[in-house]
């Protein structure tokens, strides 16, 4: 039987999404990036599921596209199999659930561009970060779009066309991780992460990400009306009226998701 690249599992509200190329330093490829997308969008529609985890076994989160698969690509293929390998910027950024990546090792190139996508980052001290194609003759314009959306276009800029590395610890300082924790600390942090969302009501986990994200694709006053629109809809939900009687009553809220 083949080896998954991606291996999905469940454990209560959490989808667990582990990149599973070790030999290849999770590089991406065909099937890597199907199964991908594939599993967030089985995790999406899992109503069980409030929050979602992508980590990897291995020594590297990962190293980007797999450079052997792509000598072997046609010109004709080409527009084809790079949209694949960037899928997971809309799919990622589509979702309703909030998507954490647990980063250990290298996570360059697409690896970096799949981690700039996910909605939160927990990052080893070790962890190496960088937009780094173009040392090899290409570039991260897949990954440069998220990359744009957190930093801003000058250090995007720089980042992309410069193609440096990256610490951990830089990529707090601009926003790029949440949280740098010691090595041995990741996983534990990852999952405290998970579970404080996962306690929150999930319709307003969902409108928090999708007012903020579909922001980035409207002008300011329209990002502002649709943030209005999306938190008076929430405020017309049973989990709002919940929420304000539990927090009045001092008492835990009981989520019905309706």
């Amino acid at each position: 039987m083949d080896m998954l690249e991606i291996i999905a599992e469940k454990d209560g509200h959490k989808g667990y999404i582990t990149l599973n190329r070790p030999a290849e330093n999770n590089t991406f490829n065909i099937e890597f990036a199907l199964q991908l997308n594939k599993t967030l969008i089985d995790f999406e529609k899992d109503g069980d599921i409030r929050v979602i985890i992508i980590s990897n076994n291995g020594k590297h989160f990962s190293v980007g596209i797999d450079l052997h698969v792509l000598e072997q690509i046609t010109d004709e293929q080409l527009l084809e199999f790079i949209s694949l390998m960037d899928m997971h910027n809309h799919t990622i950024a589509n979702m309703s659930k909030p998507v954490v990546s647990s980063v250990k090792g290298y996570c360059v190139a697409n690896g970096a561009g799949l981690s700039f996508a996910c909605d939160l980052t927990v990052a080893a001290e070790s962890a190496v970060f960088g937009t780094t194609a173009v040392n090899v003759g290409l570039i991260c314009t897949g990954p440069g779009i998220p990359l744009t959306r957190n930093v801003g276009r000058k250090k995007a800029m720089e980042m992309v066309l410069l193609g440096e590395r990256f610490t951990a610890q830089q990529m707090y300082e601009l926003g790029l991780v949440n949280w740098v924790v010691p090595d041995d600390e990741l996983e534990k942090k990852t999952e405290e992460i998970a579970d404080a969302l996962a306690l929150k009501s999930p319709l307003a986990v969902s409108a928090g990400k999708r007012g903020l994200s579909k922001s980035y694709d409207m002008g300011y006053h329209a990002a502002v009306d649709n943030g209005t629109r999306i938190f008076a809809e929430l405020c017309a939900t049973e989990d709002a009226a919940e929420g304000v009687r539990a927090f009045l009553e001092k008492r835990k809220a009981e989520w019905k998701l309706c």
